[in-house]
């Protein structure tokens, strides 16, 4: 993991402004889902990623720092978690990441562990 993890590696090949949403989300072991949204603010970068559909999947939050790869032809993003450790990831609420400074730190130990 980077210093940063709320920010992109070095090396990692993202052409500015690419909208990333609706690209799949590829684990090491496996497809995970797709974007849902995605933001490249400096120190605040991260993937929303919707696991699954309708009632079985949750939206759960990458930092950029989980991010090994873009491949923009296939539109897929690489990150170097497998499907578990995604799946238990804390839930997004959107609301949360917006205002609670605390939410963003439980996804930071999550992530760092």
């Amino acid at each position: 993991m980077t210093d940063d993890m709320w920010a992109y590696r070095s090396g990692i090949i993202h052409p500015t402004g690419e909208d990333l949403t609706g690209y799949d989300v590829e684990a090491v072991d496996g497809r995970i889902g797709k974007v849902d949204r995605h933001s490249n603010e400096v120190s605040d970068a991260y993937l929303v990623v919707d696991t699954g559909v309708w009632i079985f999947g949750k939206e759960v939050l990458l930092p950029a720092g989980t991010i090994i790869r873009v491949d923009s032809e296939n539109k897929t993003v690489h990150v170097d978690r497998t499907k578990d450790q995604i799946k238990a990831a804390p839930e997004f609420h959107r609301d949360n990441h917006l205002r609670d400074p605390d939410y963003r730190q439980a996804i930071s130990r999550y992530y760092d562990a």
